[in-house]
């Protein structure tokens, strides 16, 4: 086999001659270059080294001392550094130089486009050219990797990262290793691919795999909507054109809630004694 076609991954070659930058080493058919900045220590001739191998920026074949943590066909969670919005972002995978997951890999809407600090699991894929990138897992590969939730994760709080996203949802790995799916209907705006999600557990389906929403609950629900109407209230000096008989849609534009939960935050400060309704209108008690 041709070194060359073991780029992306790790092999064993022996040291055969130092040079002013760095190493020669061999697999006994072909030289590869060990560049002073890819070492850990001095070597000495005949010394076997296991190494990375990969191409630099120029186009040369490089090996490496300094093993990243994923390699062709291993996969891995990594860390994203960079985003250029026109080839795609950078991730931090244990070398000196970033690896690129392209645009054409990523979603086609932009504003999903992990960030940096975003976690992805990928492996490595090695292009015509024996250039490297990064390949996202695929849905199958996440399943291999996943355990199966049982009854008793239900309604059980759970973290994890987005590994696809979609229209209609978007798939997560918890950090328990559950395979979870979070509907658009469980979310209120679509989590960044990559992005670590905090959501509840809601259900379990017979294949271990989990529905998860990522609203507040409830009672934490109702808290967080009362308290946006009441600081509105407090900003117009505790009254307000908006009340049980509002249209839907002048609730919506107002608040960004729909009319059942404007309803319900709204009962639960007027049982409170925190406000009261008359001729269409809301107003603060005043003590």
């Amino acid at each position: 086999m041709s070194i060359k076609e073991l780029i992306g991954q790790t092999t064993s070659l022996e040291v055969a001659r130092k040079a002013p930058f760095g190493y020669f080493l061999t697999d006994g058919n072909e030289d590869v270059l060990l560049h002073i900045n890819e070492t850990e220590r001095e070597y000495e001739e005949g010394e076997r080294l296991e190494v990375f191998l990969f191409h630099d920026s120029q186009g040369r074949m490089i090996a490496s001392t300094k093993i990243p943590e994923i390699s062709v066909g291993r996969y891995g969670w990594v860390k994203v550094t960079d985003v250029n919005p026109k080839i795609g972002v950078f991730l931090d995978i244990g070398m000196q130089k970033d690896l690129l997951l392209g645009a054409d890999d990523l979603p086609a809407h932009k504003s999903v486009w992990p960030e940096p600090g975003d976690m992805v699991y990928i492996t490595l894929r090695v292009n015509r050219n024996y250039l490297l990138y990064a390949k996202l897992a695929s849905d199958q590969i996440i399943q291999s990797i996943s355990v199966k939730a049982t009854r008793q994760a239900f309604n059980k709080n759970v973290q994890g990262h987005i590994y696809r996203t979609a229209k209609v949802g978007s798939w997560v790995y918890t950090i328990e290793g559950f395979k979870g799916f979070i509907h658009e209907s469980q979310r209120q705006q679509e989590p960044r691919l990559g992005q670590k999600i905090e959501g509840r557990i809601i259900d379990v389906k017979e294949d271990g795999t989990v529905n998860i929403s990522l609203l507040a609950r409830k009672e934490e629900s109702l808290d967080q909507d009362g308290e946006i109407i009441y600081e509105y209230l407090m900003s117009r000096n505790g009254a307000m054109p908006y009340g049980d008989k509002s249209m839907p849609e002048d609730i919506k534009e107002r608040f960004g809630l729909s009319k059942g939960s404007f309803k319900r935050a709204l009962g639960k400060l007027m049982k409170e004694g925190k406000v009261y309704q008359e001729n269409g209108w809301t107003y603060v008690k005043k003590d």
